[in-house]
Formats: C-alpha cells, sequence, structure tokens
C-alpha cells in the first residue's frame, strides 16, 4: 500500500490534471519552421561561398601537382612531354611524344581555366608546351577562377622549376 501511495505521488508530480493532453500546436511548429528557415536562408550564402573557395583551391592545388609530376617525369625518365591546357574543354592534358603516356586533368564544377600564360595573340583555344629533359623549366602560368570571380595563379618558377600558388591581388 505504501508503494501505491508512492507510485501515485510521483504521477501526480508528472501530471498536473487529469485528462490534460500535452503536445505541440499548429502555430507554435510554423514559428519554429519559420526560425528555422530564416537561419537557412542567412547561413547559405556563405556556406556556398566557402564550397567555391574550397574548390578554387582544390583545382590549383591539383594544377600545381599535376605540373609538379609532369615536371619530374620529363627529368627523370629522360622523356619529352607535352602539356597542353584547353580552355574551352577546361582541362589539362599531358602526353609523352611517342605517345606511350597520357594523363588528363579536369577541372571541378564552377571552375575554369581562365587564362594560360604568357599570353600569344590569336591562341584563345588553348597552349601547348614541351617539356624537355634537362632543360630549364618553361614558363607557365594557369589562371583559374570560380562563379564568384574569385582568381588563383599557378605558375612555374623557370629557375626552381617549382609550381606556387599566387591569389592575384585585382580579380
Amino acid at each position: 500500500m505504501i508503494k501505491q501511495i508512492k507510485r501515485q505521488k510521483a504521477k501526480g508530480k508528472w501530471q498536473k490534471c487529469f485528462g490534460c493532453e500535452s503536445g505541440v500546436t499548429l502555430v507554435e511548429l510554423l514559428i519554429v519552421v519559420a526560425i528555422a528557415g530564416a537561419m537557412a536562408m542567412i547561413a547559405l550564402p556563405a556556406f556556398s561561398s566557402g564550397l567555391e573557395t574550397m574548390r578554387l583551391s582544390q583545382a590549383s592545388d591539383s594544377i600545381a601537382a599535376f605540373l609538379n609530376g609532369a615536371l619530374n617525369r620529363a627529368e627523370r625518365r629522360q622523356q619529352v612531354l607535352e602539356i597542353s591546357f584547353s580552355t574551352q574543354d577546361n582541362r589539362v592534358l599531358l602526353r609523352s611524344v611517342d605517345g606511350v603516356f597520357s594523363r588528363k586533368l579536369e577541372m571541378p564544377d564552377g571552375i575554369k581555366i581562365d587564362a594560360v600564360l604568357p599570353r600569344v595573340p590569336g591562341d584563345a583555344a588553348g597552349r601547348r608546351f614541351l617539356l624537355l629533359p634537362g632543360a630549364t623549366a618553361p614558363r607557365i602560368g594557369v589562371q583559374l577562377a570560380n562563379r564568384r570571380g574569385a582568381r588563383r595563379l599557378v605558375s612555374v618558377d623557370p629557375i626552381t622549376g617549382v609550381p606556387k600558388i599566387e591569389r592575384p591581388d585585382n580579380p
């Protein structure tokens, strides 16, 4: 009997009136959904901007690694390689002159090859460079851009032969 009294007291603490139902009204639910939607609207542009910047950084790192690998392969294997940049197809292609070796690098969505430097008049489709073993690295520069206008410049230092990534001041 003492246990029944304790159970009734415990029930009394949680349930104040017999037959009352607790829950969430439709108005309360709509208010919560509206607040969550407003927070998502505020955070979405910052989130998408961060994704665009991350894609641009990843693409520039990929180009730098691709160029570094091409320069190393030409030097270590004593093999003449041709590297071509296509601004229309938005990709980089590396081939050996004898046609045995071939690699391709495609740019991710939202990233485009904006320019290949140094610029040559009348060459809008792309550029080709030869990588000769034992020679100095050609002066190659690739400018990448995303949808928001942010840019990165990946270039090969002709003295050291090491690719570097820069952020141009003017977009």
